[in-house]
């Protein structure tokens, strides 16, 4: 396995995205964000997915010249309209409208449709977590890949929520999770490598596991939790897109089949500010105690440590923010073709 600098990472999405018409200062924006997905281990949403993009930019499915604005606007809510920018636009336009917003009404509720896929939902919440707020982000996916519990039509994606609280000095509490038990990124990776999959991640129409990830066309991932991870699902489907006039059920377009469609992505960011419910500080204090309480709780067997939602990120971030981010050899090929189709320089 080989190691991309952070730097060098950044400027070879710029380059490449440059080269594709995007404007300097939105390249700039996006390669940023989609290296933030690489550093906290969602290597499904970062810069593996630089080829997929260009192809939509050179299919006309990308607007490189958008007008990201506000819709509709009430008190402490808003609808951004993302007029089919690059996701990673968009969502950042948003944080920082919940950010404004936060600072003036202490809650906020932030949704977005026209927009695209964006990367890690971490990305954003991580984002509100790190100036002391509350971050919750939720989002339908770019592509339909899960049928309802007990069916097998591919209505519902992968739908993720993440929740960011705050911590102070300490690491932040992060959740970001997909609504099934594996992001498709993760099957799409697999599938590069050559390498199964897990029995557990897919079933055929016949409820049977997939284990081959070029084989997923065939079936269906499986929701968290069964019947709860399904719900979970729909719920976010309906706060996400259907809240947003954006995208969802029958009306979600395949991102990874139709590059030159508008996908209609919808997503929403909630902010909240700890010190509209009691000090800050001692809020912060209670966060702590309890990541300190669950590090410290009785193990089991052959267990060497707790963990608390985000340790893993927190570590990986550490570690890629000093080595780099892993490429493999595939998707170093697939990279240095995306390059040499754009005319910029490979990364060997």
């Amino acid at each position: 396995m080989e190691y991309l600098s952070i730097t060098k990472a950044e400027e070879f999405i710029a380059n490449t995205l440059q080269a594709n018409r995007v404007p300097l200062a939105d390249a700039k924006i996006v390669a940023q964000l989609m290296v933030k997905s690489d550093l906290v281990g969602a290597d499904g949403h970062g810069i593996f997915r630089l080829p997929a993009y260009i192809k939509r930019i050179r299919a006309g499915g990308i607007n490189l010249n958008p007008n990201i604005h506000i819709e509709r606007e009430q008190g402490a809510t808003a609808l951004i309209n993302g007029d089919n920018a690059l996701g990673h636009l968009v969502m950042n336009r948003a944080v920082e409208l919940a950010i404004e917003k936060v600072k003036k009404h202490s809650v906020c509720w932030v949704g977005s449709h026209y927009g695209n896929h964006s990367g890690a939902a971490s990305v954003y919440v991580r984002k509100l977590a790190e100036q002391g707020y509350i971050g919750i982000y939720m989002a339908v996916g770019n592509a339909n890949h899960m049928a309802p519990w007990g069916g097998i039509d591919l209505l519902l994606s992968t739908n993720p929520i993440a929740i960011a609280v705050p911590a102070g000095e300490h690491p932040m509490v992060l959740l970001d999770i997909a609504t099934t038990v594996a992001a498709y990124g993760k099957v799409k990776l697999a599938a590069q490598k050559g390498e199964s999959i897990p029995d557990t991640w897919m079933i055929d129409k016949n409820g049977q596991p997939i284990t081959d990830p070029k084989k997923s066309h065939e079936g269906s991932l499986l929701p968290i939790g069964g019947y709860k991870g399904y719900g979970l699902a729909v719920m976010i489907g309906l706060l996400a897109g259907a809240l947003n006039n954006a995208a969802v059920g029958k009306g979600t377009i395949d991102f990874n089949a139709h590059h030159d469609l508008i996908t209609n992505t919808g997503q929403t960011i909630i902010a909240v500010d700890p010190s509209a419910f009691g000090d800050r500080e001692q809020f912060v204090q209670r966060v702590i105690a309890l990541v300190n309480d669950l590090k410290a709780s009785s193990k089991l067997p052959g267990v060497n440590q707790i963990r608390v939602p985000g340790d893993g990120a927190a570590k990986l971030m550490a570690e890629r923010l000093n080595q780099g981010i892993p490429i493999s050899p595939e998707l170093r090929d697939s990279l240095n073709q995306c390059a040499e189709e754009c005319g910029i320089a490979r990364l060997d």
